[in-house]
Protein backbone atom coordinates (compact mmCIF):
# COMPACT_ATOMS: atom_id res chain seq x y z
CA UNK A 1 0.00 0.00 0.00
CA UNK A 2 1.25 4.00 -1.02
CA UNK A 3 -0.01 6.92 -0.01
CA UNK A 4 -1.68 8.87 -2.34
CA UNK A 5 -3.07 12.75 -2.32
CA UNK A 6 -6.37 13.50 -4.63
CA UNK A 7 -7.96 16.41 -5.50
CA UNK A 8 -11.67 16.68 -5.50
CA UNK A 9 -13.72 19.75 -7.04
CA UNK A 10 -17.09 21.07 -5.58
CA UNK A 11 -19.81 23.55 -6.75
CA UNK A 12 -22.39 25.42 -4.61
CA UNK A 13 -25.37 25.20 -5.82
CA UNK A 14 -28.05 27.60 -6.20
CA UNK A 15 -25.87 30.01 -7.46
CA UNK A 16 -25.29 30.45 -11.20
CA UNK A 17 -21.41 30.55 -11.83
CA UNK A 18 -20.73 33.90 -13.84
CA UNK A 19 -23.37 36.03 -12.20
CA UNK A 20 -21.21 38.14 -10.37
CA UNK A 21 -17.89 37.85 -8.55
CA UNK A 22 -18.70 36.40 -5.36
CA UNK A 23 -21.02 34.29 -6.91
CA UNK A 24 -20.54 30.44 -8.48
CA UNK A 25 -17.96 29.70 -5.78
CA UNK A 26 -16.21 26.46 -6.68
CA UNK A 27 -13.67 24.46 -4.24
CA UNK A 28 -10.87 22.27 -4.52
CA UNK A 29 -9.82 19.94 -1.94
CA UNK A 30 -6.99 17.86 -1.62
CA UNK A 31 -7.21 14.54 0.78
CA UNK A 32 -4.64 12.03 2.00
CA UNK A 33 -5.44 8.45 1.20
CA UNK A 34 -3.52 5.04 2.14
CA UNK A 35 -4.41 2.86 -1.25
CA UNK A 36 -2.80 -0.43 -3.43
CA UNK A 37 -3.50 2.07 -6.78
CA UNK A 38 -4.52 4.84 -8.27
CA UNK A 39 -8.57 3.39 -8.17
CA UNK A 40 -8.60 2.38 -5.09
CA UNK A 41 -7.15 5.93 -3.69
CA UNK A 42 -10.05 8.00 -6.11
CA UNK A 43 -12.55 5.50 -4.77
CA UNK A 44 -11.75 6.28 -1.37
CA UNK A 45 -11.65 9.98 -1.91
CA UNK A 46 -14.90 10.83 -4.04
CA UNK A 47 -16.92 7.90 -1.51
CA UNK A 48 -15.18 10.71 1.40
CA UNK A 49 -16.43 14.10 -1.11
CA UNK A 50 -19.87 12.63 -1.45
CA UNK A 51 -20.06 12.16 2.83
CA UNK A 52 -18.47 16.15 2.99
CA UNK A 53 -21.17 17.32 0.84
CA UNK A 54 -24.16 15.27 2.63
CA UNK A 55 -26.82 17.72 3.99
CA UNK A 56 -25.04 20.88 2.58
CA UNK A 57 -25.50 22.61 -1.13
CA UNK A 58 -22.34 21.55 -2.64
CA UNK A 59 -22.10 18.97 -5.34
CA UNK A 60 -18.92 17.17 -6.22
CA UNK A 61 -18.45 17.61 -10.03
CA UNK A 62 -17.01 14.22 -10.29
CA UNK A 63 -13.50 14.70 -10.85
CA UNK A 64 -10.71 13.59 -9.21
CA UNK A 65 -7.21 14.09 -9.79
CA UNK A 66 -4.72 11.63 -8.16
CA UNK A 67 -0.85 11.34 -6.98
CA UNK A 68 1.15 9.20 -5.83
CA UNK A 69 3.30 10.03 -2.41
CA UNK A 70 5.20 6.70 -2.20
CA UNK A 71 5.00 3.55 -0.19
CA UNK A 72 7.09 4.63 2.68
CA UNK A 73 5.58 7.73 4.25
CA UNK A 74 5.22 7.40 7.19
CA UNK A 75 4.96 10.85 8.55
CA UNK A 76 4.24 14.21 6.52
CA UNK A 77 7.04 16.45 7.25
CA UNK A 78 7.58 20.65 6.41
CA UNK A 79 7.80 21.02 2.33
CA UNK A 80 6.45 17.32 2.18
CA UNK A 81 5.15 17.47 -1.55
CA UNK A 82 1.67 15.97 -1.43
CA UNK A 83 0.10 17.06 -4.62
CA UNK A 84 1.45 18.08 -8.45
CA UNK A 85 0.03 18.38 -11.42
CA UNK A 86 1.47 19.52 -14.64
CA UNK A 87 0.03 21.20 -17.46
CA UNK A 88 0.89 22.22 -20.99
CA UNK A 89 -0.26 26.15 -21.86
CA UNK A 90 0.47 28.55 -24.65
CA UNK A 91 -0.09 31.21 -21.87
CA UNK A 92 2.51 33.52 -20.51
CA UNK A 93 3.38 33.09 -16.75
CA UNK A 94 1.47 35.76 -15.93
CA UNK A 95 -1.74 35.39 -17.67
CA UNK A 96 -1.39 31.49 -16.78
CA UNK A 97 -2.03 32.63 -13.46
CA UNK A 98 -4.72 34.94 -13.82
CA UNK A 99 -6.56 32.56 -15.87
CA UNK A 100 -6.00 29.29 -13.17
CA UNK A 101 -5.01 30.33 -9.90
CA UNK A 102 -5.28 34.15 -9.56
CA UNK A 103 -8.42 35.64 -11.08
CA UNK A 104 -9.55 37.47 -8.21
CA UNK A 105 -12.33 35.59 -7.17
CA UNK A 106 -10.92 33.00 -4.91
CA UNK A 107 -12.39 32.94 -1.27
CA UNK A 108 -8.99 32.62 0.90
CA UNK A 109 -8.37 32.82 4.54
CA UNK A 110 -6.86 36.01 5.98
CA UNK A 111 -3.87 35.11 8.55
CA UNK A 112 -4.88 36.07 11.87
Amino acid sequence: MGWYSVRCIFQLNGIPAGTGPDEGPYEERITLWRADDFDAAIALAENEALDYIEDTDWAYLGLAQCFYLGDDVTQILQGTEVYSLIRSSPLAPEPYLDTFFDTGTEHQREAD
